[in-house]
């Protein structure tokens, strides 16, 4: 197939996750003989942070303004499988509209970002990356949140048919790597900076902290600001590149996960990063939300935090019992977490809408 996507950032992983899970998505899907051809528009925050990228099968088009690009774009679309739109592309509706105007391939939406839109939306804010006449002119809307969100997109926004395109690692990307001392800590967290998210992490990470001052806890990320909560023992790295990331995870005792308010207030949502822990053999300590036994068993790949006193007890389980937690979800992250196996999902879910549109 020849797939056309007009999102974010492929390109660039500061300050957000996107990269990583299209990374994983066109890795799979060139190794499985397929082509992703990924437009973003250039913005100087992701030009001044890029990766190298080696991928087969991947082709990124950076491009100043939709006017420039617009007709290449089209020409693209003519012999194109599918084309997919994502949240927060920032040309969202005039790269709806060319889409919805192609005739030859599979349209669809794919929002990573379903429970802020749909958060959004509920407070009469309209997101910029959504098209003027919602979804129903997809052939299918793709949800980074499964459960009840998908049933909203089609109430909300008209969507059609839906399906859940959950996030997934990339094995070759993210493995157990060599410890390194500037990277060290009994508890890390790896994210953008987020209001909605701060509480949680002042809750099950900050906290604990103060509590356990001998203890050195790092987090790496972007966005944050003069005056976040620093203690002396919580040291920052501002911008992680990818490749650091399993020698990151590696280096740490225990990792820490915390989700967002609305998409922990869906459920269904697993974090990226919560596969990436698993897949470099890091036991993960994660805030709860309803569906996440769907993906890793309590107790047994996974620990559960819901105040600063479970973090503490995580961080109190003796070596073997943490080793033993991260072994099985690493287990359970190549078996079923993959970028190869959500390249599987996407791959049915286009063919799927291909085969309901010819038949109608």
């Amino acid at each position: 197939m020849k797939i056309i996507v007009f999102g974010l950032s492929v390109t660039s992983a500061w300050g957000n996750g996107h990269a990583t899970l299209w990374r994983a998505l066109a890795r799979a899907l060139g190794a499985a003989g397929h082509r992703v051809t990924f437009y973003e528009r250039d913005q100087p925050w992701y030009a001044a942070a890029r990766d190298p990228l080696t991928i087969p099968g991947l082709e990124s088009v950076i491009y100043p303004d939709w006017p420039s690009v617009r007709d290449r774009a089209a020409r693209d679309l003519r012999d194109a499988d599918a084309a997919i739109v994502t949240s927060y592309c920032a040309d969202g509706p005039d790269a709806c509209d060319l889409v919805l105007d192609a005739a030859r391939p599979v349209r669809a939406f794919y929002d990573l970002d379903t429970p802020v839109t749909l958060a959004r939306l509920s407070e009469g804010q309209r997101p910029d990356y959504l098209p003027h006449c919602g979804l129903g002119g997809f052939d299918i809307v793709l949800s980074y949140t499964g459960g009840i969100a998908l049933e909203q997109l089609k109430r909300v926004l008209g969507a059609r048919r839906v399906a859940a395109l959950y996030g997934s690692v990339d094995p070759a990307a993210h493995h157990p790597a060599g410890p390194v001392a500037a990277y060290r800590a009994d508890l890390s967290y790896i994210g953008t900076y987020a209001a909605d998210r701060q509480h949680a992490l002042e809750r099950l990470f900050v906290q604990p902290a103060r509590q356990r001052p001998d203890a050195r806890f790092v987090i790496a990320g972007a966005q944050y600001p003069q005056d976040f909560p620093w203690t002396r023992n919580i040291h920052f790295v501002r911008h992680l590149p990818p490749p650091d990331h399993p020698a990151f995870f590696s280096s740490s005792r225990l990792t820490l996960n915390v989700t967002r308010r609305d998409m922990a207030a869906l459920g269904w949502c697993p974090s990226g990063r919560l596969f990436e822990a698993a897949a470099c053999g890091t036991p993960v300590v994660s805030d709860h939300w309803t569906g996440i036994e769907a993906f890793y068993a309590p107790g047994e790949e996974i620990l559960i935090a819901h105040d600063g006193a479970d973090t503490l007890a995580a961080l109190d389980l003796d070596e073997a019992e943490r080793a033993r937690i991260a072994r099985r979800a690493r287990e359970r992250t190549l078996a079923e977490h993959t970028g190869a196996h959500r390249a599987a999902d996407l791959l049915a879910a286009l063919e799927s809408a291909q085969a309901a549109v010819t038949e109608a």
